[in-house]
This record gives structure tokens, sequence and C-alpha cells, in this order.
């Protein structure tokens, strides 16, 4: 310390690392097979990656692109938006290229956020939105999901606007929980956030990830156009996540306030990597499905399996993750079970506990990703097996 003051900013001062990177540490010091963090083992389709090497070789991106994002992308991103929505965005002031949606959150937070302004949003949440509201000196206000349906309670998030209600954060495909809000539930929050005069930023990174029901935008609906701001990126849909391209789409004037924060983060990024994207975002109707598919028979291989070890399984509707309850094994601390896990069985998951500011909710609950090999999951559920033994 100096000056008698930690070293940390205090709005940051309940985060250490995050829990990914620690689950990935014990899977590598124990040798486990790591279903913990979100990435997949494979990478994503040859002629996107290919498309990265012609941009390289052709020194399309070596040097600073355009600080929205380079036209192609940006083009692409709208017509992604009309072809699967039918929105109609404006790629030269209502597309905005980031650093993956992590940066767009943290963006769109600090640009949108004033200190004291209150952020309700959805828990369990992405531990990286709990960061964003603080670093943007705002509250955050959890509306709990609640075990089996994890459906948002409508009257409770009514009960929880207030005047200093600045925001909802919505996350649809929902990680961890796997649900994706219904069009009846979208149109409802809609309503709410058109009375109360609200803005609402949705990520929705698991978009083409919906193995029952249908991805609604938000954005879509009536008196929502100019109040939300949508963010997506490429790596869950193309299985590129290190190139780290994400985007926002939002009225005009949303996305000049959201860029004017985002050029003083990374200001540009993963030059090349746009110009791939950009081709990868045009992709036939065949490898959506096609991905989908595959990534909904994987999520039944896991599925089984955990039953088969004796978890009770939520079953997701979209995203590549599964919600279980340790209960049937008379656990109920998911952290500690997870730290003792890769010894048992030789398999890391995630605590769903660290997604929630009310912990008793999710106390019991433990998160499993389904983005791996066939091989590796089989591996995985062999292993877990041992739990029932």
């Amino acid at each position: 310390m100096t000056q008698g003051r930690p070293l940390l900013n205090r709005r940051l001062a309940e985060f250490g690392t995050t829990i990914f990177a620690e689950m990935s540490a014990l899977a590598v010091r124990t040798g486990s097979i790591n279903l913990g963090q979100g990435f997949p083992d494979t990478d994503g389709p040859e002629e996107i990656r290919e498309a990265a090497v012609r941009a390289l070789r052709a020194g399309h991106g070596n040097q600073y692109p355009p600080g929205p994002g380079i036209p192609e992308l940006r083009t692409a991103i709208a017509d992604h938006q009309r072809r699967f929505y039918d929105l109609s965005v404006d790629p030269d002031t209502e597309v905005l290229v980031t650093a993956g949606a992590t940066e767009a959150i943290a963006a769109t937070m600090l640009a949108l956020l004033e200190p004291g302004d209150e952020v309700i949003a959805f828990e369990p949440f992405y531990d990286s939105y709990a960061a964003c509201i603080a670093m943007a000196g705002a509250q955050r206000v959890p509306l709990t999901l609640r075990a089996p349906s994890f459906r948002p309670d409508l009257d409770e998030l009514r009960s929880k606007i207030t005047p200093r209600t600045r925001l909802l954060l919505l996350n649809t495909p929902h990680n961890p929980t796997g649900i994706v809000l219904t069009a009846e539930e979208q149109s409802a929050i809609a309503a709410l956030v058109v009375e109360h005069d609200l803005l609402v930023v949705t990520d929705e990174v698991y978009e083409h990830l919906v193995y029952e029901g249908a991805h609604h935008p938000i954005a879509a609906l009536p008196g929502m156009r100019e109040r939300t701001v949508s963010i997506s990126s490429a790596g869950k849909t193309f299985s590129y996540t290190g190139w780290k391209v994400g985007w926002v789409t939002a009225d005009a004037s949303l996305v000049a306030a959201v860029r004017t924060a985002k050029q003083y983060l990374t200001y540009v990024s993963a030059g090349p990597f746009q110009y791939a994207i950009a081709e990868a975002l045009r992709l036939p109707d065949t490898y959506f499905d096609g991905f989908r598919a595959d990534l909904r028979r994987k999520r039944n291989l896991l599925g089984d399996g955990l039953r088969a070890a004796g978890f009770e399984v939520h079953e997701p509707q979209g995203t590549y993750f599964i919600t279980t309850d340790i209960s049937p094994f008379g656990e109920k601390d998911a952290y500690a079970f997870c730290r003792a896990l890769p010894e048992r069985c030789g398999v890391v998951a995630v605590p769903n506990s660290v997604f929630y500011d009310t912990a008793d909710a999710g106390r019991s609950q433990v998160r499993f990703t389904f983005c791996k090999r066939d091989d590796v999951l089989q591996e995985a559920v062999g292993r877990l097996r041992r739990l029932a033994s």
C-alpha cells in the first residue's frame, strides 16, 4: 500500500482471479479434462482460417484498421441482422466492431452509466457483467433465475425498477442456465422498458446455438430499436474464440456513445481476422444448421452421461453449457465440489455459485460445457461415472 490506501481500485475489490482462470489452471495442474471454460477444442471452418491467412499475406489489417471496424465486416454484420432477423442496420453509423463481446459490454457500460445508476441483470450472470458495472460506478440489481425452470419472474422484475434504474442487461440464450427467452417474455420485458424509459443491453453471443425455441432479438420489438444495444461475437458461432471479434449494433446515437468509450480501450483489434469473419458471416444456412445440430448432439451426449453419473440435469435450450445440481450426491457446496472433482475423477467443472449475488440460489449448481470433441466428452462421461459407484 501507498498513502495508507489499497492499490486496487475499491470498485474492483470484490473481484479476484476469474473462476475460469482458476479452474483451467486446476485442469492443467491435475491433468484433468476441462469441461469448465467454454472454448472448443477444435477450430472452426477451414475456409475461414484460410481467409485470415489470405488477409495476413495480402497485408489487409496488419496495420491499424478503421476505429469502427473494416467496412467489409460492418456490412457483413448489417447483412447478417437483415438475413436472420429482418433488422435493418446502417453499417456506417449503427455497427461497431469490438475486441470480442466482453469489450463491447465494458465499453457499453462505461459509456451509458453514471455513478449511482442501477443495472438490473438476470442472475446467475457471466462474471464480466458485475465487473463492468462496477468499473462504471453503477450498482447491479440481480433478478434471480431459480431452478428448475430458470424463467424470469416478470412481476419481480417490475418491482426491481426504481428511479435510479438506468438499464436492463439481458443475456439470451443465457449463460450459464441455457434458457432462451420466449417472444412473450421479451414482449413483456419490452413493455416494462418502454413504460419506464429504460435502456436495454442484450448479450446475444449464443444466438445461433438454440436447440429448442428460437432466438428473438428484443431490438426488433416496437419501441425497442432506439433504446437497445445488441451485442454479439464470432467466437461462439465460428469456434475461433481466440480471435476476439465482436460487435455492437444499435441506433446511431447509442453506437456513437459506445464508440466514444471503446476508442480509449483497445481502439482497434484483430485486423486480419475482421476480414475472415466478414466471410464467415456469409456462410450458407447449411453451416449454421449443421453447427447447431452437432452441438445439440453433444449436449445430449453429455447430458445423458451426467444423469447416469447421478447429477440432476437442467437441460439447456441454448448455449453450450449444462447446469446441474449436486444435491443427489448429498453435496451442497458447488465450489468445494468443483475443487475436489479433479482428484475424484479427473474432470474440471465450474461452480455456478460464483455467478450469483444471491449465494443460496446457486450454491449446489455446477456448470459443464459440451463444446468438445466426442472422444473427450465420452472419456469425461466415463470418468464421472465413478461418482455413482
